[in-house]
C-alpha cells in the first residue's frame, strides 16, 4: 500500500512564505508538508495501481485548462476543526471542477467534509497560535496562475514528496 495526495503547489516565493507563516506558528506539519491547495487528501492505493492512476491524472489534466487562483486573508474551520487557512477569492470553482475530476475513476472516494479549496496556515496549535496567524495573514494578497497539478507519494517518514506534474492543457 502507498498513500498519496494530489494539490496545487503555491509558487515562490508566496510559498515558503506561507511556510515560514505556518513554522512561526508552531504548526508541526510546516516542517513535512509544502505548501499547498489539495486536490485529493491522503488516500490509500494498492502498489500496482499507481500506473492506473498516473493515466487518470494526466487525462483529468487534459480536461482542464489553467486558471487564474487569488489568494485573499484568512478564514477558520473552528470550531469544527482547529485550523486556520489562506482563503480562495477567485478560481474557486475551478478548484471544486478539478478536486471532483480527480476524485473520480480509480480516486473516487468520500471525503469527511464538503471539499472547501483553501491553503493551511495552521493546524494542531495553540488556540493563541491560531488566532495569531489569523489575524498576521488577514491583509495576505496575491494572484497567480494555476498551470498545472502535482502528485505527491508519502512514504510513512511524515514528508510528503513530489512524484509527478500534470500540465493543465485544455
Amino acid at each position: 500500500m502507498r498513500v498519496i495526495g494530489v494539490a496545487i503547489d503555491v509558487p515562490e516565493p508566496w510559498g515558503s512564505y506561507l511556510n515560514r507563516c505556518r513554522a512561526q506558528a508552531g504548526d508541526p506539519q510546516a516542517e513535512y508538508v509544502p505548501t499547498h491547495l489539495t486536490l485529493l487528501p491522503p488516500t490509500e492505493i494498492d502498489d500496482d495501481a499507481e500506473p492506473t492512476v498516473e493515466r487518470h491524472l494526466a487525462e483529468v489534466a487534459d480536461r482542464h485548462a489553467g486558471f487564474s487562483l487569488l489568494l485573499r486573508g484568512t478564514g477558520t474551520f473552528r470550531p469544527i476543526t482547529d485550523v486556520v487557512f489562506v482563503a480562495v477569492a477567485a478560481g474557486i470553482s475551478e478548484c471544486e471542477r478539478l478536486a471532483a475530476d480527480v476524485r473520480s475513476g480509480p480516486l473516487e472516494r468520500d471525503i469527511k467534509y464538503p471539499y472547501h479549496p483553501h491553503i493551511t496556515v495552521a493546524q494542531d496549535v495553540s488556540q493563541p497560535a491560531l488566532d495569531q496567524v489569523f489575524a498576521d495573514l488577514a491583509g495576505f494578497e496575491v494572484r497567480f496562475d494555476v498551470v498545472g497539478f502535482r502528485l505527491f507519494v508519502h512514504n510513512g517518514d511524515s514528508r510528503w514528496r513530489p512524484r509527478r506534474d500534470f500540465a493543465l492543457t485544455a
